[in-house]
């Protein structure tokens, strides 16, 4: 994998280096000063929306370039499977204000670019991305994009992007590859001469594949006088025994997003419409069901062929929203209403992988949306409100979202009430190890949301302090029980999350320390959604200019923490984390230090990564018997061309 990354690298900067303007050896001290991050904006869908076409400039810091979280495109906690690439799930309290038919199988959404938030640009002259991360021998990420402008009304881009991760567990070999993925995205922008249309593109496809292990087997040799597993002795990583050695998992995703405006009286009223199409293609082979004993040990039953696994699920979307929006200094509105439709087609190979396919259900769906914003401003004081309906015949089973949220200074205060179905998935399933049909008389009811938070953030000198606490009340929440298979909270048992959140950042001359903690309740061992009640990230380094201010630097060193907790299980058949009560996750820290520099418009990073491995334990666990990466080396390059 690493070859082919290295030789698309190599390729695609000698085809770099040929492009028209993309020569900046040969530019005189004018152009150079010309162009550069000040005239190169980025706009995304979200600031057409709001006729705001004037963007932010690109972000040109160190701060992010060596965190592996920044490595991808969702940058909050996340618990994976202890490699890059791996499934992964939201680690924190994330409220769900998608409503609908909706397919729910999310496990490798953090790697996929969101098509609605994708960069558009704005720019004086061509400009170009490259950067490549290495993480010896595990991790590795390549991305490069181009965008120019065609005079002011037109800018065109490509972006590629590819990164993978070399299996950790059982491998003679650390070059044999767990992740590959691969993404194209062609994105265009237009507004017309006399700023009244507006319009934004883009076509994204993406390419997950996934070698899944199932976890660490413990042997004998593991196994205390008690029976129980000395976690302690599974830290041998390539020597170690896994329960799956054949399995494979694939996410495909295309999808083609519109949106374009047109001001029919101004700003103040304007019309607007989003088209987006999405198909993804979920599959699950396994070749090998039985475990190296020759027992299978690892799945819960045979449904449908006791010599290979082969389930696959297909869904197609097609949404067209249609609305009107207006802006003044003071007011702020959005109205629209919304059409999906939605097909979905579930189905398995009897046998082999070469066997009979068969089509367990096919689900075919039309549904209506409405929803709409409002805000109003008058100097330090703001207040704004949201919401979206999806209505039913059955009032029990309309879906909606509503949120008000006033501010006064600093402070702000937010109110959330929220009612959606559970997911396709969790409806129904059917494959060769796991089966549900949860429609029908047997339906779940819509999972309810109340939540209040408060929040404040002010800048007072060189100090910058951000904290929030939150208050929310869950009822008929749906989740994958200890069995792997989807379940719902007593409606007379709901779950009450109390959240408290804190950043802190400030310096002491060249000295900078940034801070952040969040620590949950509620969320125990003994409930349906699970949380770490302390989650804290922590960074402290060393800025400044060096070589006559020729090269500028930082110099410091990361830790993370999570508390104590009962991590979710994971079914790589059904693409889903579920509650277990067997296994505790350790609150062991992971600390690493790291060097980063600028020279011009190149940015360079070297890390060692988990350093403290060995004080006081050989390694940690992020899931029920998957290994986090031992201590490894990093490095990486950002390279930005302005012209």
């Amino acid at each position: 994998m690493y070859r082919q990354g290295l030789a698309v690298g190599a390729t695609l900067l000698l085809l770099l280096g040929l492009l028209p303007n993309a020569r900046a050896q040969v530019l005189d001290d004018s152009t150079k000063n010309r162009y550069g991050a000040r005239t190169t904006f980025i706009i995304r869908e979200a600031d057409v929306l709001r006729q705001d076409t004037v963007g932010r400039m690109i972000d040109t810091t160190l701060t992010r370039l060596p965190q592996v979280r920044y490595w991808v495109h969702d940058s909050t906690f996340y618990q994976d499977l202890g490699n890059f690439g791996t499934a992964a799930r939201p680690l924190l309290w994330q409220p769900n204000l998608e409503l609908g038919a909706r397919l729910g199988r999310n496990v490798f959404d953090r790697y996929t670019r969101n098509s609605a938030t994708i960069p558009y640009y704005d720019t004086r002259s061509p400009y170009t991305f490259f950067r490549f991360n290495q993480g010896n021998p595990y991790e590795q990420v390549f991305e490069l994009s181009y965008t120019r402008s065609l005079k002011k009304a037109f800018n065109v881009g490509f972006a590629y992007e590819r990164f993978g991760a070399n299996k950790a567990l059982a491998v003679s070999n650390t070059r044999s590859s767990q992740v590959e993925h691969s993404n194209f995205l062609l994105f265009v922008r237009y507004q017309s001469p006399n700023d009244r249309y507006h319009m934004v593109a883009n076509l994204n496809t993406s390419r997950h594949r996934a070698v899944e292990q199932g976890g660490i087997q413990p042997l004998a040799s593991d196994t205390l006088e008690n029976g129980r597993t000395d976690l302690s002795k599974l830290f041998e990583y390539q020597r170690e025994v896994v329960n799956l050695t054949n399995a494979l998992n694939r996410d495909d995703r295309d999808e083609f997003r519109l949106t374009h405006t047109y001001r029919l009286l101004g700003r103040g009223l304007t019309v607007y419409h989003t088209f987006d199409w999405r198909r993804q293609q979920n599959k699950y082979v396994d070749t090998k069901l039985e475990s190296p004993g020759g027992t299978p040990l690892f799945y819960p039953q045979f449904l449908v062929s006791n010599v290979a696994t082969d389930d696959r699920t297909t869904m197609r979307q097609v949404e067209n929203t249609v609305g009107l929006m207006g802006r003044t200094a003071a007011v702020e509105y959005r109205l629209y209403g919304r059409q999906r439709y939605l097909t979905l087609t579930d189905q398995y190979r009897q046998g082999s992988t070469e066997g009979v396919e068969v089509t367990a259900f096919n689900i075919d769906t039309l549904q209506l949306f409405v929803g709409g914003t409002a805000a109003f401003s008058y100097r330090q004081f703001a207040i704004e409100t949201a919401g979206e309906l999806k209505p039913s015949a059955q009032l029990d089973q309309t879906e909606y979202w509503l949120r008000g949220a006033a501010r006064l200074g600093p402070l702000v205060g937010e109110l959330l009430l929220n009612s959606y179905s559970p997911t396709l998935t969790q409806q129904r399933f059917s494959g060769n190890h796991y089966a549900w049909d949860n429609t029908g008389a047997t339906a779940f009811r819509n999972t309810n949301v109340q939540q209040l938070r408060v929040s404040i953030s002010q800048q007072l000198g060189g100090q910058y302090l951000e904290a929030s606490g939150t208050a929310a009340r869950i009822g008929n929440l749906v989740y994958y029980n200890q069995y792997g298979v989807p379940a719902q909270a007593d409606s007379t048992n709901n779950q009450q999350l109390f959240i408290a959140a804190l950043r802190h950042r400030f310096h002491v001359g060249h000295f900078y320390f940034d801070n952040q903690a969040t620590y949950t309740a509620g969320a125990g061992e003994d409930k349906a959604l699970r949380i770490p009640a302390l989650v804290a990230e922590s960074r402290i380094y060393y800025q400044g200019y060096v070589f006559k201010r020729a090269l500028f630097g930082q110099v410091g060193m990361q830790t993370y923490f999570q508390s104590r907790w009962k991590a979710y299980n994971y079914s790589p058949s059904t693409q889903q984390f579920y509650l277990q009560d067997y296994f505790t996750i350790r609150n062991t820290p992971l600390v690493d230090v790291f060097l980063s520099a600028d020279i011009k418009t190149l940015s360079i990073f070297l890390k060692m990564a988990y350093i403290n491995q060995f004080l006081p334990q050989s390694g940690y666990y992020t899931t029920p018997y998957y290994t986090g990466l031992p201590r490894r080396f990093q490095f990486g390059i950002r390279w930005q061309f302005f012209n």
